[in-house]
Formats: C-alpha cells, sequence, structure tokens
C-alpha cells in the first residue's frame, strides 16, 4: 500500500476516533492550558496526512476543509453537556492546520515526496 493511502487511511482513523470520542463524552477531557496546545498538534497532524494522502498541492483543499471540520467540531460543543465552544479554540485549530501544512511541504520538498497522489 502507497504512503499516500496510509496516510489517507491515517487521517480516516484519526477523524472516526475524535467525532467519536467527542460524542462519547462529556466534560473536559484535557485540562487547562494543553487543551491549546492538544488542538495544534491533533489539527497540525490531521492536515499533514491529508497532504501526504492527497498531495501537496491539495493544500487549499486541505485548508478549507480542515477549518470547516474545525468551525463544525467548536459548533457541535454547544451541544455537549460540560463542553463549551469558542472562537480561541478555533484559532488554535487553525494554527495548527497551517503548521501541519507548512511542516508537511517543508518535509515534502526536503524528501522529495510527489505533489500529487502516486
Amino acid at each position: 500500500m502507497p504512503v499516500t493511502r496510509l496516510a489517507l487511511l491515517a487521517a480516516l482513523v484519526l477523524l472516526a476516533a475524535y467525532v467519536w470520542a467527542t460524542a462519547s463524552r462529556s466534560g473536559r477531557a484535557i485540562p487547562v492550558p494543553w487543551d491549546k496546545l492538544a488542538h495544534l498538534v491533533w489539527y497540525a497532524i490531521l492536515a499533514g496526512l491529508l497532504l501526504l494522502g492527497l498531495g501537496r498541492r491539495a493544500w487549499p483543499w486541505v485548508l478549507a476543509g480542515t477549518l470547516l471540520f474545525a468551525g463544525w467540531d467548536e459548533w457541535h460543543q454547544f451541544a455537549l453537556p460540560g463542553r463549551s465552544a469558542g472562537m480561541d479554540d478555533w484559532l488554535e485549530d487553525a494554527f495548527g492546520v497551517v503548521t501541519g501544512i507548512l511542516i508537511t511541504h517543508k518535509i515534502g520538498r526536503r524528501f522529495g515526496l510527489p505533489d500529487r497522489p502516486g
């Protein structure tokens, strides 16, 4: 299985686990201030995996899709007991997405990863 397919599979597993975990849990899972770091790291990894799977030229789609998902997640938290939505969390998600895209581009250029999936 090529790296691109493995990256997409890992991204889908990560998304599925996240949606399942947030739907089945109430309250805060990660204490403040570590929750901000968790937002950044999780979205950086997700964006990086998607970019590896879809090709580095897909960065605008990865950016738009992950930011929309982050927005949906914050909106979804209004309905969860013990959770709260916030623009600060969405901004941390956005910072993670951009970080993941930039790191993946840098690594891709350094190691010759394809611009498009192979």
